[in-house]
């Protein structure tokens, strides 16, 4: 593929491609959609006047930006008729994104999943200038409004955002080392070891998307999240034995997370979120198989926002 970018213009495009996905994917919450962004994006620079173009990365930005806030919309409807909670599709990111809370944070399961409740204009525009510290000129021009709507949409999704997504402080290396005793926990069954990592208000959410059994509503309380975890080792989960299920620590989504494979597939993964001390006190349960196809490719994104 080397003698593709020989072409500064393909030089230029290769040069800002996970910046692209970075945004896109925050925008639409699918690996799968923000990889069609971006390569619709590809599609209209190649046939852009590009000796027009001053800024190749600002123009890339803006063109991925509106083309992921066309797809948003077009995609809504079947997020609300979506069986089961609806979680985003999960993403394996390297070692730099958790290094950079801020990236981290951003690209985490429950920002995305608080970006979900935002109208499509106010996810856009909160990514855009929260994430990636866009001006209200440069994303009026990206997403086609006036500087005035910018403002007001920036406005109303950042108190979206704050009264729905405190920023806790619990460390990195506290979150790594309550999700490694929670793996253990997990994998041996121990109810009580679970207990002590959770939140007593805790709040499991598993997707299946009616492609696999899961519960349909949010499973609330240390005790009965504690017992729903305590169980995977004994039980059969979508056809895979006990004995032929794998589990592994990961790095999902800029944090430590955990994935469950078994007979040549991925069946599940888990995320976590955390309380200001450090204990549980979200999970999130992606088992939909048509969510986990970015996961099974074992590509780790680049999600940072420089």
């Amino acid at each position: 593929m080397t003698h593709l970018f020989a072409n500064p213009d393909h030089q230029a495009f290769h040069e800002h491609r996970n910046l692209l996905f970075s945004v896109a994917y925050r925008v639409l919450g699918s690996a799968a959609d923000a990889e069609d962004a971006v390569q619709d994006a590809w599609i209209k620079w190649s046939a852009a006047d590009r000796s027009q173009v001053a800024d190749p990365k600002a123009y890339l930005t803006r063109i991925v930006s509106n083309l992921a806030l066309a797809r948003l919309r077009s995609t809504r409807h079947k997020r609300e008729t979506y069986v089961g909670p609806w979680l985003p599709e999960p993403i394996l990111t390297s070692g730099d994104t958790a290094d950079a809370v801020t990236d981290a944070e951003s690209v985490s399961m429950a920002m995305l999943v608080v970006l979900e409740t935002l109208s499509p204009l106010e996810r856009a525009v909160f990514v855009l200038k929260e994430v990636f510290a866009f001006s209200h000129a440069e994303i009026a021009e990206a997403v086609e409004r006036s500087e005035a709507a910018v403002r007001q949409a920036a406005h109303r999704a950042r108190e979206h955002v704050q009264a729905r997504r405190p920023r806790f402080t619990a460390d990195r290396s506290r979150q790594r080392e309550v999700t490694e005793r929670f793996f253990a926990a997990a994998t041996g069954g121990d109810v009580n070891a679970l207990m002590e990592l959770l939140s007593p208000d805790v709040t499991l959410w598993t997707d299946g998307g009616g492609k696999v059994r899961q519960a349909l509503r949010p499973v609330v309380g240390a005790q009965t999240v504690a017992s729903w975890f305590a169980a995977i080792g004994t039980v059969t989960y979508q056809g895979v034995e006990p004995a032929d299920m794998n589990a592994e620590l990961v790095e999902i989504n800029g944090g430590p997370g955990m994935l469950f494979s078994g007979l040549d597939r991925v069946i599940a993964t888990v995320t976590f979120d955390f309380d200001a001390e450090g204990r549980i006190i979200g999970i999130h349960n992606v088992a939909n198989p048509d969510k986990l196809q970015a996961i099974a490719d074992g590509t780790a994104h680049h999600v940072g926002t420089r």
